[in-house]
């Protein structure tokens, strides 16, 4: 009976391999104390050998190994090093170590099947000499009963939490400590390192990108830029250990846990909750039941804790929010990460590099048939590394998404595609760059159905799409454009010769004969929205240039959609036509006024407007197409500190918000964070009459001195993305 209990212990083995899959940083396997060579004899004593009394790390945060390997910042206990730079420890033993006749070596292992091939046993002897970047240790100093060891790791090494043994020769077998969890050693990708893979050069870069733990998501419209704060909290309690757990939910083996490209690879699928129960639910359809809605998040640490104890997909998520959590993953780990946006984002459906709307016999989008979408903006990351699997040329920038919206080899994730070969259109190399060339680069075509049921195209228009692609300025809080990354300047020959390279690696591109599409030439028309506060009436002003001698006349249609973030439209509020006199060489403005009656009622949370303008010039009967979206001023937070903001002593903050709505807000959630200031504070209000004030004091401990940021966001159905920010000056104690 017993044998049979032992055997199910052991873990399914398949014919394939000898030992199943090592894939969890968590799982340990038993190591012996005491390894006999064979029988030992009766006289044997282990005291009588060389014996380990007590292992010092240097682990706390002012001393030598943190504040070299720049994780002084964790908050966590144990020691934490990066790969390919030395590292200190002291060993005492019961008496002097005598290197004639005593020998000891190091033992670090990860996972429950250790294998020294694997990278996953790492057995080091003492040398007197380090070789950089690769595992070794050295006596630095010897005093009385202990030594000072140097330990280099390798600068390829497997990234997670180590266990540490020391074990001693004895002529009868192995002593090794026992197993002591106060030695566990976290190894991480080292951005200092110039043999490791996320090497980068330029030190103002590194703080920014690894140890910058707030950001700024930009969002809004190219017309109307807005931005907001981002606490990352990469270094805050237990966030390193969530997000190794990450890799252990996407079961990647932890023989391929020092390869970047590997890492950034299943964390894009890890972070959406598709087809593999991962951190974020996503949700675009305005209902956030049982759930956060997206835009109350202040960052990604409630998040990554929330998901790291239940193991369920945390609700609710949108682009900025798995975009923000990524980078989270990404930095803590030591990759350098950014948050990108890019305006105008084209979720083409079928990566033709065109995005079709179809117009009906009236010139208004038919959006029955039209199928693609443009979102005001999209969120994803840049993670920095070298592409070995490619080309030289095509390391630096990748882009990695976690928002899912296509497939890729059947899940949904996206990346690392190169920054570089999305350029130059060299879109062959993986992962999932024609995606990405089309959010940045497709066209729009406005088609007909004509009466016979052929299409017939009316209208199209090449620089609507990824018009512009920003981040956070290095050091600053300001904003980077990096279109030039992406994209050579419109229309150059550059950019003709990326787009055909392309299409020769396989993007398709359908080809529009010269015959069936000729625009109108000779009018040009535009439009302008008015800025507005949220609840007020605006007006859009379209106008039309007459270059010709001709005089003519444009019925002109105004459609005014309420739309998500991601273009898809939820109804039309707004439908307004008239017919314009358009006199030879000559402009006219017409404007045409909406009131907020007509969509206070129907707006979403991120109070986005989209206007398609079309117009027919009835003597030709071309068509005019342009469309534009609009985002309505919300309100802001204000956030005030009072008394001295100094470490480990009390101070009082202050939210204020005042109701600019002709309407009672109901069922208010306020959250406020500060990393190294405050952890998330959450507070409920029934309700805020128009035009009144909601104040809240709390008081909080700040535990890290320096320029930190605090984080408010309030949200309520009728009101979403209302957020303060300020920076405050924590002095040290």
């Amino acid at each position: 009976m017993s044998e049979t209990t032992d055997k199910e212990k052991k873990p399914p083995l398949n014919g394939r391999r000898a030992l199943p899959s090592n894939n969890s940083n968590d799982e340990e396997n038993e190591v012996p104390e005491m390894e006999a060579f064979g029988l030992i004899p009766r006289g044997f004593n282990p005291k009588d050998y060389l014996r380990v009394v007590d292992i010092h790390m240097f682990k706390e945060p002012h001393e030598i190994n943190k504040q070299q390997h720049h994780t002084d910042k964790y908050y966590n206990p144990k020691l934490i090093v990066r790969r390919g730079q030395s590292f200190q420890i002291q060993v005492d033993f019961n008496r002097p170590y005598n290197p004639e006749r005593d020998q000891f070596w190091l033992e670090y292992l990860i996972g429950r099947y250790p294998q020294q091939n694997k990278g996953t046993y790492i057995p080091i002897l003492v040398r007197d000499v380090l070789k950089p970047g690769e595992w070794g240790a050295k006596i630095t100093h010897k005093e009385n009963n202990s030594i000072r060891l140097s330990i280099m790791s390798s600068a390829t090494c497997i990234i997670g939490k180590f266990r540490l043994y020391v074990a001693v020769l004895t002529p009868f077998g192995i002593l090794r400590t026992h197993r002591n969890a106060a030695t566990d050693t976290y190894i991480l990708f080292n951005p200092w390192c110039q043999q490791d893979a996320v090497y980068l050069d330029d030190e103002k870069e590194r703080e920014e990108y690894v140890l910058n733990d707030v950001g700024i998501v930009f969002h809004g419209n190219i017309n109307d830029i807005k931005l907001r704060s981002w606490s990352y909290g990469q270094f805050e309690e237990n966030i390193l250990d969530a997000c190794l757990f990450l890799m252990d939910k996407a079961e990647l083996e932890l023989s391929g846990r020092g390869n970047p490209i590997k890492i950034c690879r299943v964390a894009s699928a890890v972070i959406n909750s598709r087809d593999d129960n991962g951190v974020i639910a996503g949700s675009w359809d305005n209902t956030y039941t049982n759930g956060v809605p997206p835009s109350a998040w202040t960052g990604s640490v409630d998040i990554l804790l929330e998901y790291y104890s239940s193991k369920q997909p945390v609700r609710y998520g949108q682009c900025w929010v798995f975009a923000g959590v990524f980078n989270t993953f990404l930095r803590c780990l030591g990759i350098p990460a950014r948050l990108i946006t890019n305006y105008s984002s084209a979720h083409d459906n079928n990566a033709n590099l065109q995005l079709d709307f179809f117009l009906d016999d009236e010139g208004k989008v038919d959006t029955t048939t039209t199928k693609d979408s443009v979102w005001n903006y999209h969120c994803w990351n840049e993670a920095w590394m070298t592409r070995p699997d490619l080309p030289v040329g095509f390391g630096g920038w990748q882009v990695v998404d976690g928002t899912p919206q296509e497939t890729s080899d059947g899940m949904y994730r996206c990346g690392p595609a190169s920054v570089q070969a999305i350029k130059h259109g060299h879109v062959c190399f993986q992962f999932d760059a024609p995606f990405v060339y089309a959010e940045v680069n497709s066209d729009i075509v406005y088609l007909r159905r004509a009466k016979n049921g052929t299409q017939v195209i009316e209208n199209i228009d090449t620089t609507h799409v990824g018009q512009l692609i920003v981040t956070k300025e290095v050091g600053r809080d300001g904003m980077m454009e990096i279109t030039e990354e992406y994209k050579f300047q419109e229309g150059s020959e550059e950019e003709r010769l990326a787009l055909e390279t392309a299409v020769m690696y396989g993007v398709k591109k359908q080809t529009i004969q010269d015959t069936s599409y000729q625009p109108q030439t000779d009018v040009d028309m535009e439009f302008q929205v008015q800025k507005a506060v949220l609840g007020s009436d605006f007006k859009v002003t379209i106008t039309f240039r007459n270059k010709s001698r001709n005089t003519y006349t444009a019925t002109t249609y105004l459609s005014g959609n309420i739309v998500f973030y991601t273009g898809v439209i939820k109804n039309e509020f707004k439908k307004h036509s008239f017919s314009a006199k358009l006199e030879p060489y000559s402009s006219n403005a017409f404007d045409v006024v909406i009131k907020s009656s007509e969509y206070m009622s129907d707006l979403l949370d991120q109070a986005s407007f989209h206007f398609f303008v079309t117009a027919r010039i009835n003597e030709t009967g071309k068509i005019l197409a342009t469309q534009k979206a609009t985002v309505l001023e919300i309100p802001a937070l204000r956030i005030k500190t009072q008394g001295a903001m100094v470490a480990g002593k009390e101070m009082s903050v202050t939210v204020e918000f005042t109701n600019p709505l002709k309407q009672t807000l109901e069922n208010v959630t306020l959250r406020l964070e500060g990393p190294g200031v405050l952890r998330t504070m959450k507070k409920e209000f029934r309700q805020i009459p128009m035009n009144s004030t909601l104040i809240w004091e709390i008081k909080c401990i700040p535990n890290r001195p320096g320029l930190r940021k605090l984080i408010a966001s309030l949200n309520c159905d009728a009101l979403r993305h209302v957020y303060g920010e300020l920076n405050v000056q924590i002095q040290k104690p």
